[in-house]
């Protein structure tokens, strides 16, 4: 009987092992990435993931938003229970959540006027300066080179199975490589890529799945690139991202004309 018991175990254990290869990460963020932000669109609940650039600026992938959207901010901030009851009293907590319209919303375009997929998300008014943010690399940055280290994160399901999955609990982190893209590694066809302007990374068990768009790719403690990904059927690997140095002047340039 104790013998029968503990196979079970072992099967569950592994199976749960298997599953654990398909969430973005594998492991706990723990105190990493408390920039992180929630996007959730009001009108088709789907939801994906950004980043606090500043006080009053997100930025994330384009096909996140492009209608109104929620936007939860502080989710994985590293406050005590009663440091987060003591705001919700004071009324602060409810900065940390906004409904922002379209009007805030702000796509890149390029000279020919087609729409990539990255966007600039205005909030209604400045966060505190104590809530983390994540740094801009140099405005004359280089991409990560091929085999280069980077971070991922984001909440996406735990199983290839979209339909099936919930989203993961607590957010996850893991770390993967750039990798050269493949002829079909690009975005959603409604906007425009190139090999100027996407990136892929490529690791064994780390993958993007449904929820984990517009989180941020880390690369020498800045960011680098946004997740673009945006699997239906099943998580994605190689991830496709944004190279945020071919968009750098655009960000500073957003940010000045719409203060």
């Amino acid at each position: 009987m104790k013998l029968c018991f503990l196979l079970v175990v072992m099967l569950a254990a592994a199976a749960s092992g298997a599953i654990e290869k398909r969430i973005v990460g594998g492991g706990s963020c723990k105190k990493n990435r408390q920039y992180q932000v929630e996007i959730e669109s009001l009108q088709k609940g789907k939801s994906c993931g950004g980043s606090l650039i500043n006080t009053r600026w997100v930025i994330t992938a384009s096909h996140c938003a492009e209608q109104v959207v929620k936007v939860r901010l502080g989710v994985n901030n590293d406050a005590s229970f009663l440091k987060k009851v003591w705001s919700f009293l004071k009324g602060k907590s409810k900065k940390l959540e906004q409904d922002i319209t379209t009007n805030q919303q702000f796509t890149y375009k390029d000279e020919d006027e087609r729409v990539h997929d990255i966007m600039l998300i205005k909030l209604n008014e400045d966060m505190s300066a104590k809530l983390p943010t994540i740094n801009l690399p140099p405005a004359e940055c280089q991409r990560p080179e091929l085999s280069q280290q980077v971070e991922v994160g984001g909440w996406g399901a735990k199983t290839a199975d979209v339909k099936k999955a919930k989203k993961s609990s607590s957010l996850k982190c893991a770390s993967t490589s750039i990798f050269a893209c493949g002829e079909n590694d690009k975005p959603d066809g409604k906007y425009y890529s190139d090999e100027s302007t996407t990136m892929c990374a490529f690791k064994a068990g780390v993958e993007a799945c449904h929820g984990d768009a517009g989180s941020a790719v880390e690369y020498n403690n800045a960011l680098h690139g946004i997740i673009v990904s945006e699997p239906v059927d099943k998580c994605a690997n190689p991830i496709v991202m944004l190279d945020i140095c071919f968009y750098r002047k655009w960000i500073d340039e957003t940010m000045l004309k719409n203060p």
